[in-house]
């Protein structure tokens, strides 16, 4: 190949590396900026004061179509209402402080007049029993009117499962769950579920801890990773001054000078 086509081609590649790293970089800040968006968010939410059960009723499931949108998410709240514990539903393999254990999921029935509104709430975690893996935690559910805090949140997160858990709590066994659909569950149940849930917060007590994960905004890497794009585009470039540019045209001038 003549030098010249060999030094064209060098440095298509170099503008065409410059160019695509440059852009990774750039993307990579770009997903930053969006997290740390979504994030203020969030805190703005959780900021506000809390809902009361007239104003979380007032709320219609479809008013909203993106989700994340609504006005509901991440939204503290203050809800009196009574437990509906013969629903109680039991996450499986859900982790609190690195100890595998139970998400206790309970419907809660708002006080009257809005008693055709139910939220499931996610009451807190348990802990397995390894030697009796159907045998369920201890907890203490009161009677009567009861007064939970916390924030509005979408449903529980999945996990992954063999094949398709059944929404109907039929019996002790299948109060064990890998995942929940609250939509099936309201069909099952025949309880006016709303298609999100509450995820109590404060001590722990009634036999379940609340120490939940805290949300961040999560941009570190997308920093670490715009760093390291624009360093090897940096590098690129010198790589290619260095060997095209100083050892091709300067050196061998001052080597003839």
């Amino acid at each position: 190949m003549p030098e010249r086509w060999r030094f064209v081609l060098i440095t298509l590649a170099a503008l065409i590396g410059v160019a695509v790293t440059l852009s990774l970089g750039r993307w990579q800040l770009q997903r930053a900026a969006y997290k740390q968006e979504l994030f203020d968010a969030v805190q703005r939410q959780q900021g506000l004061p809390p809902w009361s059960n007239a104003q979380l009723a007032a709320v219609q499931p479809d008013a909203v179509p993106n989700p994340e949108a609504a006005p509901w998410l991440h939204r503290p709240v203050q809800l009196q209402g009574h437990w509906i514990a013969g629903q109680t539903l039991y996450l499986d393999n859900r982790q609190m402080q690195g100890q595998p254990g139970f998400f206790v999921l309970t419907p809660l029935r708002l006080a009257a007049p809005h008693e055709d509104v139910v939220i499931a709430v996610q009451r807190g975690w348990g802990p397995r029993n390894f030697l009796d893996r159907t045998a369920l935690p201890e907890v203490q559910t009161p009677e009567g009117l009861v007064t939970v805090q916390g924030r509005m949140e979408a449903a529980p997160s999945r996990l992954y499962e063999f094949g398709r858990a059944g929404a109907d709590p039929d019996g002790q066994k299948s109060r064990i769950r890998q995942n929940v659909d609250i939509a099936e569950w309201a069909v099952a149940s025949g309880l006016p579920l709303r298609e999100w849930s509450l995820l109590q917060t404060g001590e722990a007590s009634e036999g379940l801890r609340r120490d939940w994960p805290v949300v961040t905004a999560g941009v570190e890497k997308h920093h670490g990773f715009a760093f390291q794009w624009f360093g090897l585009a940096a590098l690129i470039t010198l790589l290619y001054v260095w060997f095209q540019i100083v050892r091709r045209f300067v050196r061998p001038r001052h080597a003839r000078s």
